[in-house]
């Protein structure tokens, strides 16, 4: 490989560090300057997509990857993500048009046609239990080994009520999911990171950086404890942790939080958990730049907003990145956004070439000042949460949702009333018949995907339902006898049970009504 070198011709290295060496290199612990000692130069680069039934979600992924993504990001329609079934009186009248619609095997099957699931990692924005056990079986129906199997599921049951991942389901339950999945993923499928700790989608509510890492950590701590009780070793899924952060406009306090995380995380995994394999401690860490930063007015600017976000996830040393579509106020995102996305991340890595030097920010002293701050703050804010509670009663005492709903109100108090310059919105505006600038592509609307509510509807009639019914009624003894339910979840699946009803079963396990809204007539009158 060549030497690396500057645009004028200024030899460089992996690394640099003080002359003496005295101080921490990049891919040593605690990974505060990097997983590696030598950087590739460049990330994972995905976008978020979905959009309409799984074929047409399919040609975006399509589309990405052949104009040079090598990762995907696969976001569900509101119906999808809640575990409600397109044909649900709720979810049709916008089926599709806020992400994919899925509710059952062969929509997964779809999803993934012609993607190489063991080449392309694809991060899934879905229900962990059911996607885990989906994406397993669309593996098998291609022919990859499950051990071979790349991509990440995000897991949230402490959050997931409070913020944008609500499914009204029980706090036990949905933490028995995510243990489940994890326990699944880590004997059958070890490359998949089965646990992304999403700080994203909560941090989005508003909350400042350390209360972003800080309720992170929580839930990584409170799982990892979890997992343990199970009888599961720390080393043996430990390395396949990711948080996935979120990425403001504060530039360098995004780095710092960034090195920070790294810095937390290997101290207490080694430290406090015993963890022993090096890949344990050093986290791998993604990143979505932040959608609450972008505007429906001028919505060009929200470009020049991707750009400066991007610039410091490259500069953080973020293993995986997305970009967030300049549409993002008004829909998902259009295939122009897409590109855009795109190809800021690529003249960020090729053209910058920011990233081709390990943590060139490393000494600084305004960066190591603020990830030492940014360290500090964490793990104190990690101590005040625990010493309140163990979490999961955190969760059903509404701290969580309370602390996401006074972020929100300061947001848009402080946006309000000028305290947080947002140009475009509070300073330097522009009358609206001006404003016009990429208006036409980011209000191009999409209408819902009526025919595959009707796909839905016909298929659900033409099912062998004394095998559904049977094979649902093993699911709920699986949930009752505390088993993992991801083998009786696949066999549901195969059988024909879409998501919605395992989801509905799952309630009436815990003695809730089937459907939530009492819309939708239960498939089993008892389950047990």
């Amino acid at each position: 490989m060549s030497q690396m070198k500057s645009r004028s011709g200024i030899e460089l290295k992996d690394f640099f560090q003080r002359a003496d060496g005295t101080d921490e290199k990049p891919g040593e612990f605690p990974y505060t300057r990097g997983r590696r000692a030598k950087t590739s130069g460049t990330w994972i680069q995905r976008e978020l997509s979905g959009e309409g039934p799984p074929s047409r979600s399919n040609e975006q992924f399509r589309y990405l990857i052949e104009h040079g993504s090598n990762g995907l990001d696969v976001i569900g329609d509101a119906a999808t993500v809640a575990g409600i079934d397109p044909d649900h009186p709720i979810a049709q009248i916008s089926c599709g048009t806020q992400g994919v619609a899925l509710c059952r095997k062969q929509d997964v099957v779809e999803l993934f046609k012609n993607i190489p699931l063991d080449q392309v990692s694809i991060s899934c924005s879905l229900n962990p239990l059911s996607t885990v056990a989906c994406v397993a079986l669309a593996a098998k129906e291609y022919g990859f080994p499950l051990e071979k199997l790349r991509g990440s599921i995000i897991q949230a049951p402490l959050y997931a009520e409070s913020c944008c991942y609500a499914t009204n389901l029980p706090t036990d339950y949905r933490i028995k999911m995510t243990l489940d999945t994890i326990e699944y993923a880590t004997k059958h499928m070890p490359k998949y990171h089965s646990y992304i700790e999403d700080t994203y989608f909560f941090s989005e509510s508003g909350i400042d950086g350390v209360e972003e890492m800080a309720l992170g950590f929580l839930q990584i701590r409170f799982l990892t404890r979890k997992l343990i009780e199970r009888g599961l070793d720390i080393d043996s899924f430990a390395p396949r942790i990711a948080i996935l952060v979120n990425c403001s406009m504060d530039f360098f306090e995004e780095i710092a939080k960034i090195r920070a995380t790294r810095r937390i995380f290997a101290n207490m995994m080694r430290d406090e958990f015993g963890a022993k394999d090096p890949r344990s401690h050093g986290v791998v860490v993604t990143s979505h730049t932040s959608g609450l930063s972008l505007t429906a007015q001028q919505p060009v600017n929200n470009i020049i907003r991707g750009s400066i976000q991007a610039m410091a996830l490259a500069l953080g040393g973020v293993q995986a990145m997305e970009v967030s579509a300049f549409d993002e106020a008004f829909r998902t995102p259009s295939p122009e956004s897409h590109m855009i996305g795109l190809r800021t991340q690529q003249i960020v890595a090729l053209e910058s070439k920011a990233a081709q030097v390990a943590d060139p920010l490393g000494g600084s002293h305004y960066v190591e000042y603020l990830t030492d701050q940014m360290e500090e703050r964490i793990v104190n804010r990690v101590h005040q949460l625990e010493a309140m509670g163990d979490a999961d009663e955190l969760e059903k005492r509404g701290v969580f949702e309370q602390i996401f709903q006074d972020a929100m109100a300061k947001q848009q108090r402080d946006v309000s009333k000028g305290h947080e310059p947002l140009v475009g919105v509070n300073c330097h505006t522009i009358p609206e018949e001006e404003d016009t600038l990429l208006r036409d592509v980011a209000e191009r609307k999409i209408t819902p995907y009526h025919a595959f509510v009707e796909e839905i509807v016909e298929w659900k009639k033409a099912r062998d339902m004394d095998k559904v019914r049977d094979s649902l009624k093993r699911f709920a003894e699986t949930i009752e006898e505390d088993q993992n339910v991801v083998e009786a979840t696949q066999n549901c699946l195969n059988e024909g049970v879409t998501f919605g009803e395992l989801k509905g079963t799952a309630r009436q396990v815990f003695g809730l009504e089937y459907d939530s809204y009492g819309m939708v007539e239960p498939i089993l009158e008892k389950v047990a």
